[in-house]
């Protein structure tokens, strides 16, 4: 029996808001046309999918663990169409995905002496964005900065660099050199949505802001609303005067890695990894070299 994609789409709908008339709406197909093929799903697959009753819709067991498969999966199918479509433009093209404040350019020009016709196309990424970007084909290689859900992925430590605390303008500890983890306890945090990603458990995460990316967190940082905190080299690329940054040596470095998904095979996509390696204490001389270059850590 092969799994038919649509019908697992289908599936997520439902299982996405456990309400099948708004998933028919979102699909745009009829509620009755949605049952069916859930059904059918069910039937292909031998088990029962969702519990139906007075009270509502619940995900069996089968159902949570199709939930927890189906995402991959279809990620995986839309890299392929996306592969299929650039190889059919006749062109070829290298899509490498990049977080603020890593440069690409060194990896990119020894990689060019190898591959002189190959256009490597640069998208900057967020932190939410690393994994899925990676695993639905939009980017074939990711500098990633860690820590992630490296589940499917082959991922390849670059180097590392030191974590600042972001403070908004007139915080009690700007303007000095260093802070430590005790400065800051008791702050509000401005973080990404995973609390595993948190450099720091003393301040209290639960009661600050959680957020998607780099600018929607320092806004939130110059509105006073929390602390947060930057790899060294992001500094440089949001310089403004209404937030400041302090170095905090006793947090782990940020850990910058390449990465890309696991069980795919790319002559390509190895021959960047390798200049990406052989680049590395480049790219980070870059990076550092940025952010002192911008005269101070303070903005």
């Amino acid at each position: 029996m092969d799994l038919d994609l649509r019908k697992l789409r289908y599936f997520l709908a439902v299982a996405d808001g456990l309400h099948f008339g708004r998933a028919a709406e979102e699909l745009h197909i009829a509620q009755p046309v949605l049952s069916r093929q859930i059904r059918a799903l069910e039937k292909d697959l031998g088990a029962s999918l969702f519990t139906r009753d007075r009270h509502g819709v619940e995900l069996t067991d089968a159902g949570r663990q199709l939930l927890a498969d189906a995402g991959p999966l279809l990620a995986s199918a839309d890299a392929v169409r996306r592969r299929v479509t650039v190889a059919a433009r006749g062109s070829q093209r290298l899509a490498v995905g990049f977080r603020t404040g890593i440069p690409v350019i060194p990896a990119a020009r020894a990689f060019a002496v190898r591959h002189p016709d190959v256009v490597v196309d640069v998208q900057r990424i967020e932190w939410a964005d690393q994994v899925p970007m990676l695993l639905d084909g939009r980017i074939d290689v990711g500098y990633v900065r860690l820590p992630i859900d490296e589940t499917g992925l082959r991922v390849t430590p670059l180097y590392t660099e030191p974590l600042m605390a972001v403070l908004p303008a007139g915080h009690r500890l700007t303007g000095k050199d260093e802070v430590t983890e005790a400065d800051l306890a008791g702050e509000p945090l401005v973080w990404h949505a995973d609390p595993s990603t948190h450099p720091t458990r003393r301040p209290q995460p639960d009661s600050g802001l959680r957020v998607r990316g780099v600018e929607e967190k320092l806004e939130h940082v110059a509105a006073g609303r929390g602390i947060s905190f930057v790899g060294r080299s992001e500094t440089v690329f949001y310089s403004r005067p209404d937030i400041s940054y302090v170095a905090i040596p006793e947090l782990a470095p940020d850990q910058v890695c390449l990465a890309m998904v696991a069980s795919r095979t790319s002559p390509l996509a190895d021959d960047f990894f390798a200049a990406a390696q052989a680049t590395a204490e480049i790219t980070a001389d870059c990076g550092n070299w940025e952010a002192h270059a911008g005269g101070h850590v303070e903005a």
